[in-house]
């Protein structure tokens, strides 16, 4: 066992109990390669050391895992990725931590606001990056679970994260809103502290790919100059053999003053994602394509196993709809239809054991992106 996770594991209540000597570790490494619409062709590699949980009928996806992954682009941009989980070591806990350091070298940003306008014609060979900016971020991010009742567990967690934002050759859309005030200067870079507490309704049959459940979130984190509370749910319902039906719903909302770099992302007790826009949120849309304090995330999705035997292989095809919209400093956040974008396609996903791979589709009013995954889109 390395010692990053040995220490983890100590932290999270020893390897002791009467399962401890049942356990024992494996190691994989592999890399791998893929493309994006955004940032071109990625090569990547993944090494980790986990504690597997055999045939034991469980939903987590191991007992624990130590993991590192490296990932570069032909676009500049690169993850650098070290993170330590314990979801059964220890009956009843949970525990994880995340150094990360990622550069997104073609992040979106398209102004603020939920009626931001993509006009083509703003991208020129004398402006190719118009609406796009280089985000860089370097994270420490900690969180420990603890079973209150039954499905129901309390959260807590702490993050130290600093954020820059770099222009790109040629005037943008990004630079402009600096100069006018739009985005703060002084936040730019960001560095950010925040600790949060929550509470998390988990019935999922299985993490990786639930086939039945409901996985709920409500969180409030107190960061540097802002607060952030989340509240989240996913319904996965199994009604015939091959059938698989999943819905989301998700709102946040950012008081104080949050800066940009807080906007662009939304909080959950896994990892935080990009929004509004992209793989996680809206796939469709370009990354990040709409800014603003508060979230609004909807969707729902039909999958069918086209190869179907559970727990070793399954190989589905996926159709899905997702909508949203953000809300502006002030204004409530609050479940409607008016002013949604919204976004449909198509995506084939693989599981083979515990481990998932999705590619696909996605289209919106402003066009279409290639999607691609290590994780459903929630």
């Amino acid at each position: 066992m390395p010692l990053a996770a040995a220490a983890l594991l100590v932290a999270a209540g020893g390897v002791g109990g009467p399962l401890a000597a049942q356990r024992f570790w494996k190691n994989t490494l592999y890399p791998y390669a893929y493309y994006s619409s955004i940032d071109g062709l990625w090569g990547a590699a993944h090494f980790s050391e986990y504690s597997p949980l055999g045939f034991a009928q469980r939903p987590e996806p191991n007992y624990a895992v130590v993991a590192l992954d490296a990932s570069a682009s032909t676009q500049g941009s690169y993850q650098l990725l070290a993170d330590a989980e314990a979801p059964a070591w220890w009956e009843g806990w949970r525990a994880a931590l995340t150094l990360s350091a990622t550069r997104a070298n073609r992040l979106g940003y398209f102004g603020l606001g939920n009626g931001t306008v993509y006009s083509p014609d703003s991208v020129t060979a004398a402006r190719p990056y118009f609406y796009k900016v280089s985000r860089s971020t370097q994270t420490l991010r900690a969180t420990i679970q603890r079973r209150l009742l039954g499905p129901v567990r309390l959260l807590a967690g702490a993050t130290l994260q600093h954020t820059d934002f770099r222009d790109l050759p040629g005037e943008s859309m990004f630079a402009r809103d600096r100069a006018t005030g739009a985005v703060d200067s002084s936040t730019v870079p960001f560095t950010d502290k925040a600790v949060r507490v929550g509470v998390v309704l988990d019935t999922r049959d299985n993490e990786v790919d639930p086939h039945r459940g409901v996985f709920a979130e409500a969180l409030f984190a107190d960061a540097s100059g802002y607060r952030r509370a989340t509240a989240a749910a996913r319904l996965y319902l199994h009604p015939l053999d091959r059938l698989i039906l999943g819905a989301r719903l998700a709102g946040e909302r950012l008081t104080g003053a949050p800066p940009v770099a807080a906007q662009t992302v939304m909080e959950s007790s896994e990892q935080p994602f990009v929004v509004l826009g992209g793989y996680r949120s809206l796939r469709g849309y370009y990354d990040a394509r709409f800014t603003g304090p508060g979230k609004l995330l909807g969707g729902v999705e039909v999958r069918y196993a086209v190869v179907w035997a559970p727990s070793l292989l399954e190989l589905k095809l996926v159709a899905f709809y997702d909508a949203g919209r953000v809300f502006d400093a002030g204004a409530p956040v609050r479940v409607t239809t008016a002013g949604l974008h919204r976004s449909g396609g198509v995506e084939l996903a693989a599981r083979i054991l515990r481990s998932l791979l999705v590619v696909g589709w996605g289209k919106g009013s402003e066009g279409g992106q290639l999607l691609f995954g290590t994780t459903w889109s929630y």
